[in-house]
């Protein structure tokens, strides 16, 4: 009696199944998604730091403008200009002291006068060095009566430079050369040949 009733309603059937299968197949579709593309996007390369450029001066074997890596230090440019010569007075120096392109590190001598600067040795060039002095003498003072201005506006003498000439005239009497003056701390060969021509004992 079932087939009877499968072959009076074959169409009836046939439709039934293409229903299904078609329903079949749209949830297929409706669930389907197209594989979507992952971009792969490389960083941004990260710019690195040239080297710097630092003029090396004074009390060293080599000097000259040297090459040092971004983080060098004052050590590092020491050793880029070949060491230091015998008479240089590193007390004076922080060799641990950042350096930057375009600076000057200045190595001085035990002979030089202190410098009283916070940061010793190092400088960003011409416009660290000191201005001339108003009132510099246009011609030889003499060094035995020169007041404490006067002495300061010589060459390489500073406050505490002048002040040592005139406890030393005192203690020990009038300078009888100019070559005497020699003997007051922190006065070398390198100072007193830019003082010569300016001073005077008479």
């Amino acid at each position: 009696m079932n087939d009877n009733w499968i072959e009076r309603n074959t169409t009836l059937v046939l439709s039934a199944i293409g229903l299904l299968i078609f329903g079949l197949l749209l949830i297929i579709l409706l669930r389907w998604r197209p594989a979507e593309r992952i971009a792969i996007i490389p960083p941004e390369p990260t710019a690195t730091p040239g080297p710097i450029e630092v003029y090396v001066s004074g009390a060293v074997a080599n000097p000259a403008v040297v090459e040092l890596a971004p983080d060098a230090r004052v050590e590092d440019a020491l050793t880029a200009a070949g060491g230091t010569t015998t008479d240089a007075d590193l007390d004076r120096i922080n060799l641990a002291q950042p350096v930057e392109d375009g600076q000057q590190v200045f190595i001085p001598t035990e002979a030089d006068e202190t410098v009283d600067d916070p940061n010793p040795g190092v400088s960003d060039g011409p416009d660290d060095e000191p201005a001339a002095q108003d009132g510099a003498p246009t011609g030889p003072i003499n060094i035995n009566t020169a007041n404490q201005e006067e002495l300061e506006a010589l060459p390489g003498i500073g406050p505490s430079l002048a002040e040592r000439i005139i406890a030393y005239r005192e203690e020990n009497g009038p300078f009888e050369t100019i070559e005497e003056i020699q003997d007051v701390s922190g006065i070398g060969p390198s100072i007193f040949d830019e003082l010569a021509p300016l001073i005077t004992v008479e």
